[in-house]
């Protein structure tokens, strides 16, 4: 399954470098020769066991390396009325950013630069030499790989010290194509001392073809920024989506990431966090709703280097017919981290006996002041809590809904802008009824 992109890499080179930045060609061939040494994950190494992608990899994608323009306009297949959201919008299509022409744009903070990560690379080298790849070259991880050799383009956003976003941003992913379509793109998120930011990320299919997206996330949270970073799923069950989000928190620091799964094919996160200064602050959550034969794997890694930080992690999943789930989470003090506080919960409902969760939690602490705790737990609904609805005139379905809703709900009550998360409750209910068993537009926002 590798050689083919090898062969094409060696025959493609130019083009490739030809229809992206230097700034992005400095590390390619680095990138390629340590993908050509690794090759694709496979589930026999420990921290892909439970993501299979041979099915996924053995389809003849079509990828577009010379970057001719896709005849879609995501203004016109995509509409967001989140009541009140009122973001910078802002879209990828396949694997190159989309030219803007949202007036709500033009009306940015002082400083802040959002666009094309190949056009900013072009135009602002320096904003980009000292962050570009600085996360993703050092993973010894052949998908991340693969993307830093083949990635042309993607999202930038840069927020200057002290600058507050008065709105969220909103990122939407659209993959259309008339064929099976891999796209690789990569995205780099720059917060300096004392900025804060919301970046939603909506994925979003178009047509009923297969999909497979390989997409690298690199965020740097300076010293007392903040940063909030939502991703919300509901692609279809023909899509391969493979996200990678590697965040760097520097002293005093703020991050919350939420990912959630409504809809999907085949789906695995990758969400790696540094804490590489005193007294960050780290929430990670994650909901997963899936039936069929839905696949979702979650990895966590969150790496605490310094004293004196706090990490929480959750993680929900409610898994249904032949659907699976996978979640690992890692959770690292170092040595000279004392004074840690780092807690994780992975919680997993399973709503058929053909459902399948495998989860694995892991602590590995060298600091001897700390507070850590980590738990998972795999089971069915609450019989007794539905019995007890049931006498009370509630139907077993509507019992059934309401114990699963309960369930999820903390996941949403993280979620903090309130348009987007009054929203969420309205589509996590609608899924958990089976209203939202297809790709229907963006449903994230219609």
């Amino acid at each position: 399954m590798e050689q083919q992109y090898i062969d094409l890499y060696k025959q493609q080179n130019d083009s490739i470098k030809k229809h992206s930045a230097a700034v992005m060609n400095d590390s390619r061939d680095a990138s390629f020769a340590l993908f050509q040494k690794l090759g694709f994950p496979t589930s026999a190494l420990e921290n892909y066991k439970y993501t299979d992608l041979k099915e996924a990899l053995s389809v003849d994608y079509g990828l577009n390396i010379n970057r001719i323009s896709v005849p879609v306009n995501p203004y016109e297949v995509f509409s967001c009325d989140v009541p009140g959201i009122h973001s910078y919008l802002y879209f990828v299509v396949n694997d190159a950013f989309y030219p803007v022409n949202d007036a709500r744009n033009n009306v940015l903070p002082k400083g802040v630069i959002i666009g094309s990560l190949k056009e900013v690379a072009n135009t602002h080298p320096e904003l980009l030499k000292d962050y570009y790849g600085k996360l993703s070259t050092i993973k010894e991880d052949g998908l991340i790989a693969f993307n830093g050799a083949f990635a042309q383009d993607g999202f930038f956003m840069y927020v200057p010290k002290n600058v507050v976003m008065d709105r969220p941003v909103q990122l939407v992913n659209i993959l259309r194509s008339d064929v099976d379509f891999m796209a690789n793109s990569h995205n780099l998120v720059i917060l300096e001392e004392g900025a804060k930011a919301q970046l939603l990320v909506c994925d979003h299919t178009v047509d009923d073809v297969r999909f497979f997206a390989n997409r690298v996330t690199e965020v740097f949270v300076a010293q007392n920024a903040s940063y909030e970073h939502y991703k919300l799923e509901n692609t279809h069950i023909k899509t391969t989506n493979l996200a990678t989000l590697l965040i760097d928190q520097q002293a005093s620091s703020k991050v919350l990431a939420n990912v959630i799964t409504l809809h999907n094919g085949v789906t695995r996160n990758t969400i790696e966090i540094d804490l590489d200064g005193e007294n960050c602050e780290t929430l990670l959550c994650g909901m997963v709703i899936a039936d069929k034969k839905q696949q979702v794997d979650n990895f966590t890694s969150v790496i605490h280097n310094k004293p004196n930080c706090q990490s929480r992690e959750l993680f929900k999943y409610v898994l249904d017919d032949m659907s699976k789930g996978g979640f690992t989470g890692k959770l690292y003090v170092a040595k000279d981290a004392q004074k840690t506080a780092a807690f994780q919960t992975n919680r997993n409902i399973l709503l058929s006996k053909t459902a399948k969760m495998r989860t694995k939690p892991q602590l590995e602490i060298y600091a001897d002041d700390v507070k850590c705790s980590h738990g998972a737990t795999i089971g069915s609904l609450d019989e007794t809590a539905k019995f007890y609805m049931q006498s009370r005139g509630i139907s077993e379905e509507e019992a059934r809904l309401l114990l699963m809703f309960a369930f999820t709900n903390d996941v949403i009550e993280n979620i903090q802008i309130p348009a987007l998360q009054d929203r969420m409750k309205l589509l996590v209910e609608k899924r958990l009824r089976g209203e939202l068993s297809k790709c229907e537009g963006c449903v994230i926002c219609q």
